[in-house]
């Protein structure tokens, strides 16, 4: 193993952060894999995940077990870490510029079709080495004018090259759930069963945010899009937002079965030597992210939940009541679509219009911004 440092450029005098990186096994031999924590810097159950990851990591390293590369940035954003509200950690947003830290990624396939005009051919393999040093050469072209953008890039000159991508996340209160693009389902499908996931989102682009997970996975699908068939582009980068339940759910026996988790998935893709373990079934199959209903709240009140999280709800059922103190009024809030309800807020009390829970339909009826602020 060894470590790498990667400084940001300093916001103000007398103070600057850096990021850091844990890279094992051999660069260029077999596939290269890349996992990072606390991207919203308040969702801290990937950071002790990667915690027990490294030390088995290093194990197998130590033991000749590992076939490839893993890069393991547990502390991906050192900006939001620091960052706090009357004792309240904001971990979402940069505070100066209002910008959510999973966001506005660059966008890398137009750049990448200009740049390789004419230069693919009907080699799958050398027109992936071809691609990802083009990604290489455009990342180092930018100069970010932000501590902010010197982050993103960062990280996504650290990843852009891998074959497989997890960015590890929390929402509020959850189960476990993946969020991850369409065309990747089939090669997401491993890591789904490795953890026991329930909720699989796809979703072929989201929208115009641009997330960390689509800037790596997006260019590949889309520049095979605008290319004809004799000038193959592999899907050559499987890009997962992985949801570790909720944010409270910091603890040593979920982040080691986590952890366990993952290595059984690298075992799966070849990184790890020797026979992996048998797959689990799959325990839900994948629905898009456009049938995703987020319930809201119809009035201010108590929030008081009447469904637990994982519980199926079946359309027209209430997940939940709000209720008026002042006025006595209770208002149950239905699902209008029937699925898994695999998220909810911390929150006991709600504003008008809060965000309440969300639950997980099979049919697609939403449109446009997929994702959340």
């Amino acid at each position: 193993m060894h470590r790498q440092s990667h400084p940001l450029p300093s916001p103000s005098l007398g103070t600057q952060r850096e990021l850091v990186s844990f890279h094992y096994g051999t660069a260029g031999v077999g596939e290269k894999i890349y996992l990072q924590a606390s991207l919203h810097a308040d969702e801290l159950p990937g950071m002790l995940v990667l915690h027990h990851l490294r030390a088995a990591l290093a194990n197998a390293e130590a033991e000749g077990r590992l076939c490839g590369e893993v890069v393991v940035v547990p502390v991906a954003n050192p900006i939001g870490l620091a960052q706090s509200v009357l004792r309240d950690p904001q971990g979402r947003f940069e505070l100066g510029s209002g910008e959510n830290f999973n966001r506005r990624y660059p966008e890398l396939a137009p750049a990448l079709a200009e740049r390789l005009a004419g230069q693919l051919g009907p080699d799958p393999c050398t027109n992936k080495v071809l691609i990802r040093r083009a990604m290489h050469t455009i990342l180092a072209e930018y100069a970010p004018a932000t501590e902010l953008e010197a982050l993103r890039l960062t990280l996504l000159r650290l990843a852009c090259d891998a074959d497989v991508v997890l960015d590890l996340h929390a929402d509020t209160e959850a189960i476990v759930h993946l969020y991850t693009e369409t065309p990747y389902w089939p090669q997401a499908e491993v890591l789904a069963r490795c953890l026991g996931s329930r909720v699989n989102l796809l979703a072929q682009g989201s929208g115009s945010a641009c997330s960390f997970d689509e800037a790596c996975s997006q260019p590949w699908w889309q520049l095979a899009e605008c290319l004809d068939a004799v000038t193959p582009v592999p899907l050559a980068c499987l890009a997962v937002t992985v949801e570790l339940r909720g944010e409270a759910d910091v603890n040593h026996e979920l982040a080691q079965t986590d952890a366990a988790s993952l290595l059984a998935f690298l075992a799966h893709r070849g990184v790890l030597r020797g026979e992996p373990p048998p797959l689990p079934p799959l325990p839900c199959p994948p629905t898009p992210l456009a049938g995703s209903e987020t319930l809201r709240a119809p009035h201010p009140g108590l929030l008081v939940f009447v469904r637990p999280l994982g519980d199926w709800v079946n359309a027209g059922e209430p997940v939940c009541e709000i209720i008026d103190p002042l006025s006595t009024q209770v208002s149950p809030v239905c699902a209008s679509v029937s699925g898994l309800l695999y998220a909810r807020s911390p929150h006991r009390y709600a504003t008008l219009g809060m965000d309440l829970a969300k639950v997980a339909g099979s049919m697609p009826f939403r449109q446009g911004e997929l994702l959340t602020a």
